[in-house]
Protein backbone atom coordinates (compact mmCIF):
# COMPACT_ATOMS: atom_id res chain seq x y z
CA UNK A 1 0.00 0.00 0.00
CA UNK A 2 1.24 3.48 -0.90
CA UNK A 3 0.37 6.92 0.46
CA UNK A 4 -0.18 10.00 -1.67
CA UNK A 5 -0.41 13.69 -0.83
CA UNK A 6 -3.74 15.50 -0.88
CA UNK A 7 -1.97 18.12 -3.03
CA UNK A 8 -0.58 15.69 -5.62
CA UNK A 9 2.96 17.01 -5.95
CA UNK A 10 4.80 14.34 -3.96
CA UNK A 11 5.86 10.82 -4.98
CA UNK A 12 3.96 7.92 -3.38
CA UNK A 13 5.38 6.94 0.04
CA UNK A 14 5.31 3.66 1.93
CA UNK A 15 3.61 3.62 5.32
CA UNK A 16 6.95 3.86 7.12
CA UNK A 17 8.07 6.77 4.94
CA UNK A 18 4.76 8.61 5.43
CA UNK A 19 4.95 8.18 9.20
CA UNK A 20 8.53 9.45 9.31
CA UNK A 21 7.75 12.47 7.09
CA UNK A 22 4.50 13.38 8.87
CA UNK A 23 3.65 16.26 6.54
CA UNK A 24 4.02 15.61 2.80
CA UNK A 25 6.89 17.54 1.17
CA UNK A 26 4.41 19.55 -0.95
CA UNK A 27 2.62 20.75 2.21
CA UNK A 28 -0.27 18.32 1.80
CA UNK A 29 -1.38 15.45 4.02
CA UNK A 30 -0.83 11.76 3.34
CA UNK A 31 -3.74 9.41 2.58
CA UNK A 32 -3.83 5.81 1.33
CA UNK A 33 -3.75 5.70 -2.46
CA UNK A 34 -6.92 3.60 -2.24
CA UNK A 35 -9.07 2.88 0.80
CA UNK A 36 -9.34 -0.88 1.40
CA UNK A 37 -12.61 -2.61 2.29
CA UNK A 38 -12.93 -3.98 5.83
CA UNK A 39 -16.57 -5.04 5.48
CA UNK A 40 -15.87 -8.78 5.25
CA UNK A 41 -13.45 -8.69 8.19
CA UNK A 42 -15.75 -7.14 10.80
CA UNK A 43 -17.47 -10.35 11.94
CA UNK A 44 -14.16 -12.12 12.49
CA UNK A 45 -12.80 -9.17 14.44
CA UNK A 46 -15.60 -9.34 17.02
CA UNK A 47 -13.77 -11.76 19.34
CA UNK A 48 -10.40 -9.97 19.35
CA UNK A 49 -8.93 -8.01 22.24
CA UNK A 50 -8.29 -4.31 21.64
CA UNK A 51 -4.58 -4.87 20.99
CA UNK A 52 -5.31 -7.76 18.62
CA UNK A 53 -7.87 -5.71 16.71
CA UNK A 54 -5.42 -2.82 16.38
CA UNK A 55 -2.73 -5.14 15.02
CA UNK A 56 -5.06 -6.71 12.45
CA UNK A 57 -6.35 -3.33 11.26
CA UNK A 58 -2.99 -1.55 11.13
CA UNK A 59 -1.25 -4.42 9.33
CA UNK A 60 -3.50 -3.66 6.35
CA UNK A 61 -2.08 -0.14 6.17
CA UNK A 62 1.54 -0.90 7.08
CA UNK A 63 2.11 -4.23 5.29
CA UNK A 64 5.90 -3.79 5.24
CA UNK A 65 5.79 -4.33 9.03
CA UNK A 66 5.22 -8.05 9.79
CA UNK A 67 1.91 -8.70 11.55
CA UNK A 68 3.74 -10.32 14.48
CA UNK A 69 5.66 -7.09 14.96
CA UNK A 70 2.41 -5.13 14.87
CA UNK A 71 1.03 -7.43 17.59
CA UNK A 72 4.09 -6.84 19.75
CA UNK A 73 3.77 -3.06 19.39
CA UNK A 74 0.00 -2.88 20.00
CA UNK A 75 0.27 -5.20 23.00
CA UNK A 76 2.93 -2.94 24.52
CA UNK A 77 1.08 0.29 23.68
CA UNK A 78 -2.28 -0.75 25.12
CA UNK A 79 -0.91 -2.55 28.18
CA UNK A 80 -0.29 0.96 29.54
CA UNK A 81 -4.03 1.68 29.85
CA UNK A 82 -5.79 1.35 33.21
CA UNK A 83 -8.92 -0.41 31.87
CA UNK A 84 -8.92 -4.05 30.73
CA UNK A 85 -11.21 -2.99 27.87
CA UNK A 86 -8.76 -0.19 26.91
CA UNK A 87 -11.72 1.76 25.48
CA UNK A 88 -14.74 0.87 27.67
CA UNK A 89 -18.18 1.50 26.18
CA UNK A 90 -20.47 2.69 28.99
CA UNK A 91 -24.25 2.52 28.61
CA UNK A 92 -26.01 5.61 29.97
CA UNK A 93 -29.50 4.93 28.55
CA UNK A 94 -30.92 2.65 25.86
CA UNK A 95 -30.20 5.41 23.34
CA UNK A 96 -26.93 6.82 24.71
CA UNK A 97 -23.51 5.25 25.19
CA UNK A 98 -20.22 6.88 26.14
CA UNK A 99 -16.97 5.55 24.70
CA UNK A 100 -14.34 6.39 27.32
CA UNK A 101 -11.08 7.17 25.56
CA UNK A 102 -9.14 8.52 28.53
CA UNK A 103 -7.74 5.44 30.26
CA UNK A 104 -4.22 5.86 28.85
CA UNK A 105 -1.12 7.34 30.52
CA UNK A 106 -2.10 11.00 29.95
CA UNK A 107 -5.86 10.53 30.44
CA UNK A 108 -6.88 11.66 26.94
CA UNK A 109 -7.86 10.03 23.63
CA UNK A 110 -4.57 11.07 22.03
CA UNK A 111 -2.87 8.21 23.92
CA UNK A 112 -4.42 5.69 21.53
CA UNK A 113 -2.35 6.97 18.64
CA UNK A 114 0.65 8.44 20.39
CA UNK A 115 1.61 5.48 22.56
CA UNK A 116 1.77 3.53 19.31
CA UNK A 117 3.48 6.29 17.32
CA UNK A 118 6.25 6.47 19.92
CA UNK A 119 6.91 2.75 19.35
CA UNK A 120 6.91 3.23 15.57
CA UNK A 121 9.51 5.98 15.99
CA UNK A 122 11.56 3.71 18.25
CA UNK A 123 11.45 0.98 15.58
CA UNK A 124 12.44 3.48 12.91
CA UNK A 125 15.47 4.74 14.85
CA UNK A 126 16.60 1.17 15.52
CA UNK A 127 16.31 0.12 11.85
CA UNK A 128 17.78 3.26 10.27
CA UNK A 129 20.36 4.21 12.87
CA UNK A 130 19.25 7.85 12.38
CA UNK A 131 18.12 10.07 15.24
CA UNK A 132 14.71 11.74 14.99
CA UNK A 133 13.63 15.26 15.91
CA UNK A 134 9.89 15.12 16.59
CA UNK A 135 8.07 18.45 16.32
CA UNK A 136 4.44 19.19 17.11
CA UNK A 137 1.97 21.82 18.27
CA UNK A 138 -0.80 21.24 20.76
CA UNK A 139 -3.93 22.87 22.10
CA UNK A 140 -3.66 20.64 25.16
CA UNK A 141 -3.80 16.85 25.00
CA UNK A 142 -1.69 16.02 21.92
CA UNK A 143 1.45 17.47 23.46
CA UNK A 144 1.36 15.48 26.69
CA UNK A 145 0.39 12.26 24.90
CA UNK A 146 3.18 12.70 22.34
CA UNK A 147 5.71 13.44 25.05
CA UNK A 148 4.70 10.38 27.07
CA UNK A 149 4.98 8.24 23.94
CA UNK A 150 8.54 9.45 23.22
CA UNK A 151 10.15 10.47 26.50
CA UNK A 152 13.25 8.62 27.55
CA UNK A 153 13.65 6.91 24.16
CA UNK A 154 17.18 6.86 22.75
CA UNK A 155 17.61 8.67 19.47
CA UNK A 156 14.45 10.79 19.77
CA UNK A 157 14.22 14.45 20.76
CA UNK A 158 10.68 15.84 21.04
CA UNK A 159 9.72 19.53 20.79
CA UNK A 160 6.13 20.57 21.55
CA UNK A 161 4.82 24.11 20.99
CA UNK A 162 1.69 25.26 22.83
CA UNK A 163 -0.09 28.60 23.32
CA UNK A 164 1.18 30.18 26.53
CA UNK A 165 -1.63 30.51 29.09
CA UNK A 166 -4.19 28.85 26.85
CA UNK A 167 -3.91 25.22 27.92
CA UNK A 168 -5.27 23.86 31.19
CA UNK A 169 -2.70 24.02 34.03
CA UNK A 170 -2.63 20.25 34.44
CA UNK A 171 -2.21 19.79 30.69
CA UNK A 172 0.86 22.03 30.85
CA UNK A 173 2.23 20.11 33.82
CA UNK A 174 1.92 16.83 31.92
CA UNK A 175 4.22 18.32 29.26
CA UNK A 176 6.62 20.32 31.40
CA UNK A 177 7.14 18.21 34.52
CA UNK A 178 8.43 14.93 33.05
CA UNK A 179 12.09 15.49 33.94
CA UNK A 180 13.07 13.69 30.71
CA UNK A 181 16.16 15.09 28.99
CA UNK A 182 14.78 14.51 25.47
CA UNK A 183 11.60 16.54 26.08
CA UNK A 184 11.23 20.26 25.29
CA UNK A 185 7.94 21.96 26.24
CA UNK A 186 7.83 25.29 24.38
CA UNK A 187 5.19 27.91 25.27
CA UNK A 188 4.70 30.52 22.53
CA UNK A 189 2.56 33.68 22.49
CA UNK A 190 -0.79 33.62 20.69
CA UNK A 191 -3.20 30.78 19.97
CA UNK A 192 -2.88 27.14 18.99
CA UNK A 193 -3.28 28.18 15.37
CA UNK A 194 -0.15 30.35 15.70
CA UNK A 195 1.82 27.39 17.10
CA UNK A 196 0.51 25.08 14.38
CA UNK A 197 1.40 27.59 11.66
CA UNK A 198 5.01 27.72 12.87
CA UNK A 199 5.21 23.92 12.86
CA UNK A 200 3.85 23.71 9.31
CA UNK A 201 6.26 26.43 8.15
CA UNK A 202 9.18 24.45 9.59
CA UNK A 203 8.08 21.37 7.69
CA UNK A 204 7.81 23.46 4.55
CA UNK A 205 11.60 23.94 4.56
CA UNK A 206 12.81 20.63 3.15
CA UNK A 207 16.47 21.45 3.74
CA UNK A 208 15.75 21.98 7.45
CA UNK A 209 13.63 18.79 7.59
CA UNK A 210 16.50 16.73 6.16
CA UNK A 211 19.19 18.41 8.27
CA UNK A 212 17.58 17.47 11.60
CA UNK A 213 15.58 14.41 10.41
CA UNK A 214 12.31 16.09 11.38
CA UNK A 215 9.09 14.13 11.95
CA UNK A 216 5.58 15.39 12.72
CA UNK A 217 3.69 14.15 15.74
CA UNK A 218 0.52 16.23 15.24
CA UNK A 219 -2.77 14.85 13.98
CA UNK A 220 -1.40 15.55 10.50
CA UNK A 221 0.56 12.26 10.84
CA UNK A 222 -1.37 9.52 9.03
CA UNK A 223 -0.49 6.99 11.76
CA UNK A 224 -2.49 9.13 14.20
CA UNK A 225 -5.66 8.91 12.13
CA UNK A 226 -5.33 5.18 11.40
CA UNK A 227 -4.74 4.29 15.06
CA UNK A 228 -7.88 6.23 15.98
CA UNK A 229 -9.97 4.26 13.46
CA UNK A 230 -9.60 1.20 15.69
CA UNK A 231 -11.73 2.43 18.59
CA UNK A 232 -14.68 3.15 16.28
CA UNK A 233 -14.61 -0.45 15.07
CA UNK A 234 -14.17 -1.64 18.67
CA UNK A 235 -17.22 0.32 19.84
CA UNK A 236 -19.33 -0.64 16.81
CA UNK A 237 -18.67 -4.34 17.47
CA UNK A 238 -19.87 -3.93 21.09
CA UNK A 239 -23.18 -2.27 20.28
CA UNK A 240 -26.41 -4.26 20.11
CA UNK A 241 -26.60 -5.70 16.58
CA UNK A 242 -29.83 -3.83 15.84
CA UNK A 243 -28.20 -0.46 16.62
CA UNK A 244 -25.10 -0.77 14.45
CA UNK A 245 -26.46 0.22 11.05
CA UNK A 246 -27.94 3.51 12.23
CA UNK A 247 -25.71 4.52 15.16
CA UNK A 248 -24.53 8.13 15.30
CA UNK A 249 -21.04 8.74 16.63
CA UNK A 250 -20.85 12.13 18.37
CA UNK A 251 -17.33 13.54 18.40
CA UNK A 252 -16.07 16.62 20.33
CA UNK A 253 -13.89 18.15 17.64
CA UNK A 254 -11.19 20.76 17.15
CA UNK A 255 -8.66 19.56 14.58
CA UNK A 256 -11.11 17.18 12.80
CA UNK A 257 -8.75 14.16 13.02
CA UNK A 258 -10.88 12.24 15.51
CA UNK A 259 -14.13 12.38 13.54
CA UNK A 260 -12.25 11.84 10.26
CA UNK A 261 -11.03 8.48 11.59
CA UNK A 262 -14.60 7.31 12.16
CA UNK A 263 -15.77 8.63 8.78
CA UNK A 264 -12.94 6.73 7.06
CA UNK A 265 -14.13 3.51 8.77
CA UNK A 266 -17.55 4.12 7.22
CA UNK A 267 -15.97 4.68 3.80
CA UNK A 268 -14.10 1.38 4.21
CA UNK A 269 -17.30 -0.56 4.80
CA UNK A 270 -18.22 -0.31 8.49
CA UNK A 271 -22.01 0.11 8.20
CA UNK A 272 -23.02 2.89 10.57
CA UNK A 273 -25.46 5.76 10.33
CA UNK A 274 -23.85 9.14 10.81
CA UNK A 275 -21.38 11.36 12.65
CA UNK A 276 -21.92 14.60 14.52
CA UNK A 277 -19.09 17.10 14.88
CA UNK A 278 -19.61 18.68 18.31
CA UNK A 279 -17.88 22.06 18.59
CA UNK A 280 -17.56 24.65 21.33
CA UNK A 281 -17.86 28.40 20.73
CA UNK A 282 -14.90 28.19 18.31
CA UNK A 283 -17.27 26.75 15.78
CA UNK A 284 -15.59 26.95 12.37
CA UNK A 285 -16.52 23.33 11.61
CA UNK A 286 -20.13 23.79 12.72
CA UNK A 287 -20.38 26.80 10.42
CA UNK A 288 -18.98 24.75 7.55
CA UNK A 289 -21.29 21.78 7.98
CA UNK A 290 -24.38 23.93 8.52
CA UNK A 291 -23.77 26.57 5.83
CA UNK A 292 -20.92 25.47 3.56
CA UNK A 293 -18.79 28.47 4.63
CA UNK A 294 -15.22 27.97 5.85
CA UNK A 295 -13.80 31.19 7.26
CA UNK A 296 -11.29 31.46 10.06
CA UNK A 297 -12.25 33.79 12.87
CA UNK A 298 -10.82 34.86 16.19
CA UNK A 299 -10.11 32.14 18.76
CA UNK A 300 -11.98 32.66 22.04
CA UNK A 301 -10.63 30.82 25.13
CA UNK A 302 -13.13 28.37 26.58
CA UNK A 303 -13.72 25.70 29.23
CA UNK A 304 -12.76 23.15 26.52
CA UNK A 305 -9.31 24.43 25.50
CA UNK A 306 -8.34 21.52 23.24
CA UNK A 307 -11.10 22.68 20.89
CA UNK A 308 -10.04 26.34 20.83
CA UNK A 309 -9.03 26.16 17.17
CA UNK A 310 -9.94 28.05 13.98
CA UNK A 311 -7.77 26.13 11.49
CA UNK A 312 -8.69 22.43 11.58
CA UNK A 313 -5.57 20.60 10.39
CA UNK A 314 -7.24 17.38 9.24
CA UNK A 315 -9.99 19.12 7.31
CA UNK A 316 -7.78 18.95 4.20
CA UNK A 317 -8.08 15.16 4.13
CA UNK A 318 -11.88 15.35 4.18
CA UNK A 319 -11.77 18.08 1.54
CA UNK A 320 -9.77 15.75 -0.73
CA UNK A 321 -12.68 13.30 -0.78
CA UNK A 322 -15.36 15.99 -1.01
CA UNK A 323 -13.61 17.49 -4.07
CA UNK A 324 -13.60 14.08 -5.77
CA UNK A 325 -9.85 13.60 -5.14
CA UNK A 326 -9.02 16.58 -7.38
CA UNK A 327 -5.61 17.49 -5.95
CA UNK A 328 -5.35 20.70 -7.98
CA UNK A 329 -8.59 21.98 -6.46
CA UNK A 330 -7.37 20.98 -2.99
CA UNK A 331 -4.18 23.01 -3.52
CA UNK A 332 -6.18 26.02 -4.64
CA UNK A 333 -8.65 25.88 -1.77
CA UNK A 334 -5.93 25.40 0.84
CA UNK A 335 -4.00 28.40 -0.48
CA UNK A 336 -7.12 30.52 -0.23
CA UNK A 337 -7.83 29.30 3.28
CA UNK A 338 -4.26 30.02 4.38
CA UNK A 339 -4.67 33.56 3.05
CA UNK A 340 -7.69 33.96 5.34
CA UNK A 341 -10.30 34.02 2.59
CA UNK A 342 -13.84 32.84 3.12
CA UNK A 343 -14.32 29.71 1.02
CA UNK A 344 -17.89 28.65 0.24
CA UNK A 345 -18.67 25.12 -0.85
CA UNK A 346 -21.80 23.86 -2.60
CA UNK A 347 -24.12 21.69 -0.52
CA UNK A 348 -22.34 18.36 -0.07
CA UNK A 349 -24.01 15.02 0.56
CA UNK A 350 -22.37 13.71 3.69
CA UNK A 351 -23.02 11.51 6.70
CA UNK A 352 -21.60 14.27 8.92
CA UNK A 353 -23.69 16.89 10.71
CA UNK A 354 -22.65 19.32 13.42
CA UNK A 355 -23.61 21.12 16.61
CA UNK A 356 -22.31 23.95 18.77
CA UNK A 357 -22.28 24.57 22.53
CA UNK A 358 -21.52 27.99 23.97
CA UNK A 359 -19.17 28.36 26.91
CA UNK A 360 -21.88 29.18 29.46
CA UNK A 361 -23.71 25.92 28.68
CA UNK A 362 -20.74 23.59 29.23
CA UNK A 363 -20.91 23.59 33.08
CA UNK A 364 -24.70 23.23 32.88
CA UNK A 365 -24.35 20.15 30.68
CA UNK A 366 -21.83 18.62 33.11
CA UNK A 367 -24.17 19.35 36.03
CA UNK A 368 -27.20 17.89 34.22
CA UNK A 369 -25.38 14.66 33.39
CA UNK A 370 -24.27 14.32 37.02
CA UNK A 371 -27.75 15.08 38.33
CA UNK A 372 -29.56 12.71 35.95
CA UNK A 373 -27.14 9.79 35.67
CA UNK A 374 -24.38 10.33 38.29
CA UNK A 375 -21.88 10.35 35.45
CA UNK A 376 -18.99 12.83 35.52
CA UNK A 377 -17.66 14.12 32.21
CA UNK A 378 -15.06 16.65 31.16
CA UNK A 379 -15.86 19.95 29.35
CA UNK A 380 -14.98 18.61 25.88
CA UNK A 381 -17.29 15.61 26.24
CA UNK A 382 -19.98 17.95 27.55
CA UNK A 383 -20.07 19.72 24.17
CA UNK A 384 -21.54 16.56 22.66
CA UNK A 385 -24.67 16.62 24.82
CA UNK A 386 -26.85 18.87 22.71
CA UNK A 387 -29.04 18.16 19.68
CA UNK A 388 -29.02 14.44 20.47
CA UNK A 389 -30.58 12.22 17.78
CA UNK A 390 -34.01 10.98 18.83
CA UNK A 391 -34.37 8.17 16.29
CA UNK A 392 -31.16 6.21 16.81
CA UNK A 393 -28.50 5.18 19.30
CA UNK A 394 -25.75 7.73 19.93
CA UNK A 395 -22.18 6.87 20.94
CA UNK A 396 -20.48 9.93 22.47
CA UNK A 397 -16.69 9.86 22.35
CA UNK A 398 -15.42 10.99 25.75
CA UNK A 399 -12.05 12.49 24.94
CA UNK A 400 -10.48 13.35 28.32
CA UNK A 401 -10.71 12.54 32.00
CA UNK A 402 -12.69 15.06 34.06
CA UNK A 403 -9.72 15.13 36.47
CA UNK A 404 -7.77 17.19 33.90
CA UNK A 405 -10.25 20.06 34.31
CA UNK A 406 -10.99 20.12 38.06
CA UNK A 407 -12.20 23.73 38.36
CA UNK A 408 -15.08 23.61 35.90
CA UNK A 409 -16.11 20.09 36.92
CA UNK A 410 -16.11 21.00 40.61
CA UNK A 411 -18.20 24.09 39.84
CA UNK A 412 -20.73 21.91 38.02
CA UNK A 413 -20.90 18.86 40.31
CA UNK A 414 -19.83 20.14 43.72
CA UNK A 415 -16.83 17.82 44.04
CA UNK A 416 -13.32 17.96 42.61
CA UNK A 417 -12.33 15.08 40.34
CA UNK A 418 -8.81 13.82 41.04
CA UNK A 419 -6.40 11.28 39.58
CA UNK A 420 -3.19 10.13 41.29
CA UNK A 421 -0.94 10.76 38.27
CA UNK A 422 -2.16 14.35 38.09
CA UNK A 423 -1.90 14.91 41.83
CA UNK A 424 1.75 13.86 41.68
CA UNK A 425 2.47 16.61 39.14
CA UNK A 426 1.27 19.48 41.32
CA UNK A 427 4.45 19.63 43.41
CA UNK A 428 6.91 19.31 40.51
CA UNK A 429 8.66 22.32 38.95
CA UNK A 430 7.79 23.40 35.42
CA UNK A 431 10.59 23.00 32.87
CA UNK A 432 9.67 25.13 29.86
CA UNK A 433 11.55 26.80 27.00
CA UNK A 434 9.57 29.92 25.98
CA UNK A 435 10.10 31.09 22.40
CA UNK A 436 8.55 33.66 20.07
CA UNK A 437 6.03 32.19 17.61
CA UNK A 438 8.36 32.40 14.64
CA UNK A 439 9.76 29.81 12.28
CA UNK A 440 13.30 31.19 12.68
CA UNK A 441 13.28 30.94 16.49
CA UNK A 442 11.95 27.38 16.52
CA UNK A 443 14.42 26.20 13.86
CA UNK A 444 17.33 27.71 15.77
CA UNK A 445 16.19 26.04 18.99
CA UNK A 446 15.72 22.62 17.37
CA UNK A 447 19.13 22.78 15.67
CA UNK A 448 20.76 23.65 19.00
CA UNK A 449 19.22 20.62 20.76
CA UNK A 450 19.52 17.76 18.28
Amino acid sequence: MFYISTRGQTRPHTFTEAVEAGLAPDGGLFLPEKLPSIKDKLTGWGTLSYAELAAEFLSIFGPEIPVEEWRTMTTEAYSRFDSPDVAPLKKITDKTYVLELWHGPTLAFKDFALQLLGLLYKRQVKLSGKKLAVLGATSGDTGSAAIHGCMGQDGIQIFILYPNGRVAPLQERQMACTGAENVFAIPVPGTFDDAQRVVKDCFGDQEFVRSVNLSAVNSINIARVLAQCVYYIWAWLRLPAEARATVEFVVPTGNFGNVLAGWLCQQMGMPCGSFRVATNQNDILHRFFSSGDYKQGEVHPSHAPSMDIQAASNFERYLYFMLNKDQGRVRDVMQRMKAGERVTFPKMTSSIRSSRMDNETIPKAIAQMWQDWQYVMDPHTACAFTDMAKDRVSVVLSTASPAKFPEVVQEATGSEPVHPTLEALKSKPLQTHPLPATEAAVKEFVRAHV
